[in-house]
């Protein structure tokens, strides 16, 4: 029989780390007498991270003698103190390849429910002062598991721990783990994961991705049964510039050898490499805004007033000039489902949905479909003829255009004064099943996203596009003032050329830096991350040219054409879409 040896809490406290402080309450410590242990914790007990630990499906965590004694010969330590690896109870008993999803056990006063395996993080490794730890937690099947409260009560270390009822499909904790995180996954355990209730929503959203692969983005610019896009740079030749507005233009481009292009799906995008006046290239990305015909990408350019890339094009690109595109990439795009659709856009971020719209018109879609965009004016509402005419081959189109400083005129009903708000949404008769894409500057795109959830729009049902850089995701660390991207601290180093495209920033590697992560932080550059082994996938950024290798093998490979910024760096002059 199991037994409950150590009852483990800790409030969450600021803790110095790399440079910055992370809100954590990692640091747990045992405890003399009895707790009682409530639906959302253990007395005295907390998280610094809720969206990653913690909640109902995470009261828990559960830890066992048996991995300590594991990971003290494994690394060399006599210092693993009861509560070390950040668990709320140490048990003698309950192996991770035993313990399956749904057991439930009586501890005490108290019943639980096993929700999931632990949530890799790279605070652990903080606290054991081992980095990669969370990355040998899952590659060594003890990752641990949590608990859900099903019966509050009092526990006390001594307790034996009981099986009250074994859960369904009996997967264990370790091959659950297994399962999200490394490669060789068995579609029957998938199936087994997807049918116990008792496993937290997160990890069934997870499985459910998993056991539907073919709805996953491919490699960038690929699509089943066409051809794929090319692999990083390729010249291509600037066939005509068209002015749609003072301060957009639109750049036709061809092969320089007359071969096909591959097709682009509505909503992708192309990154360009331009030299400019002898410097370190500069790299952007610009959303094709029309269906390629006839072997033509088209993209258009707005004008930034202090945009290095954008002036050139503007002022300097001439047709007949060579440019180095990358092949079309991106997941905004439009996917096949069968309810009506909503293209929401503002200033230049018409041009994705623009794409959309080419497409809808080009079949002749039935589906209904709503088409609302600002401007600031009729001088500035690029593609106002071409997205009209568009629509008029729709049978199910909806037209409405906001004009923020200038008055319409009587005879065009179709276009408003002011902005989109929550009331002129209602008013347009959107229906709850829409899928809606928005592209535009991000509180243009937030406030739109939380009208359109108020209609009753799911989150999955509202897909968002943007060129700068991602909000990052970084648990636990404390906000900081945000600090406008560049060049790293220190002498300029020799390396590869390292290009982060969406913040504009090239930079020589420096093997001072342990990785792309590492390099991308000294810059400034919002990220990505949560474990910074190679685990969780966090840190995925496309690869849009050049060459990797991973300092530390990741336990499963990223898709082709991406790659794990947190544990690579370059072999070769590299640009990545971060």
């Amino acid at each position: 029989m199991a037994t409950l040896l150590s009852v483990n809490v800790g409030l969450p406290k600021d803790v110095p780390w790399q440079g910055r402080t992370v809100h954590t309450g990692a640091w747990k410590a045992p405890v003399q007498g009895s707790r009682m242990v409530r639906r959302l914790n253990v007395d005295g007990d907390g998280q610094g991270d809720l969206a990653g630990h913690g909640g109902e499906m995470r009261a828990v965590l559960v830890y066992q003698l048996q991995s300590y004694q594991y990971w003290q010969k494994q690394l060399g330590r006599d210092d693993l103190t009861f509560g070390i690896f950040g668990e709320n109870f140490t048990v003698d008993g309950l192996p991770d390849d035993e313990v399956c999803i749904g057991d439930r056990y009586r501890i005490g006063e108290a019943e639980f429910e096993v929700s999931q395996p632990r949530v890799t993080c790279y605070r652990v490794g903080m606290r054991l002062g081992e980095p990669t730890m969370a990355s040998l937690l899952v590659a060594h099947h003890r990752p641990g598991f949590y608990l859900r409260v099903i019966t509050e009560g009092r526990v006390q270390a001594g307790d034996a721990v009981t099986l009250t009822r074994k859960g369904p499909e009996q997967l264990s904790v370790a091959d659950a783990d297994a399962l999200l995180y490394l490669p060789d996954r068995d579609p029957a355990k998938l199936r087994k994961a997807l049918n116990i209730p008792a496993l937290s929503p997160g990890w069934q959203q997870s499985f459910r991705e998993l056991a539907a692969p073919a709805q996953k983005p491919g490699q960038p610019g690929e699509q089943p049964g066409k051809e794929p896009g090319w692999p990083g740079f390729k010249p291509m030749r600037v066939t005509r510039i068209v002015p749609e507005t003072p301060t957009i233009s639109s750049l036709y481009l061809t092969t320089t050898d007359g071969t096909p292009l591959p097709e682009a799906r509505p909503g992708q995008y192309l990154s360009i490499r331009l030299a400019i006046d002898h410097a370190a290239p500069e790299v952007r990305s610009y959303s094709l805004s029309c269906a390629p015909t006839a072997g033509t990408y088209r993209i258009s350019v707005k004008r930034e007033p202090h945009g290095k890339a954008s002036g050139y094009i503007h002022a300097r690109l001439h047709p007949g000039d060579l440019v180095d595109i990358a092949s079309p990439r991106g997941t905004f795009v439009l996917e096949e489902h069968p309810g009506p659709i909503v293209l929401i856009s503002a200033g230049i971020g018409a041009t994705p949905v623009l794409a959309m719209l080419h497409q809808l018109a080009a079949t002749r879609d039935p589906r209904a479909v709503w088409w609302i965009h600002t401007a600031h004016d009729r001088a500035h509402h690029a593609f106002a003829d071409e997205t009209h005419t568009l629509l008029a081959q729709l049978p199910g189109a909806h037209e409405y255009i906001y004009y923020t400083g200038e008055t319409p005129r009587p005879d065009e009903p179709h276009i408003t004064h002011g902005r989109p708000t929550a009331a002129s949404l209602m008013a347009m008769g959107i229906p709850a099943e829409a899928n809606a894409y928005l592209c535009g500057p991000p509180a243009f795109m937030d406030g739109l996203a939380g009208f359109l959830r108020d209609l009753g729009l799911r989150p999955q049902q509202i897909h968002t596009e943007q060129f700068t850089a991602l909000p990052a995701i970084n648990p636990g660390v404390t906000a900081t003032a945000v600090v406008r991207p560049h060049q790293p601290p220190g002498p300029t180093a020799t390396g590869p050329l390292v290009t982060f495209a969406r913040s504009g920033i090239t930079t020589p590697w420096s093997p001072a830096h342990a990785s792309l992560l590492d390099l991308a932080e000294a810059c400034d550059i919002p990220t990505r991350w949560s474990c910074r082994t190679g685990v969780c996938h966090t840190c995925i950024t496309h690869l849009v040219a050049g060459d990797i290798t991973y300092t530390t093998p990741p336990l499963e490979l990223p898709e082709p054409g991406t790659v794990l910024v947190c544990c690579s760096k370059p072999t070769t002059e590299v640009v990545l879409d971060l």
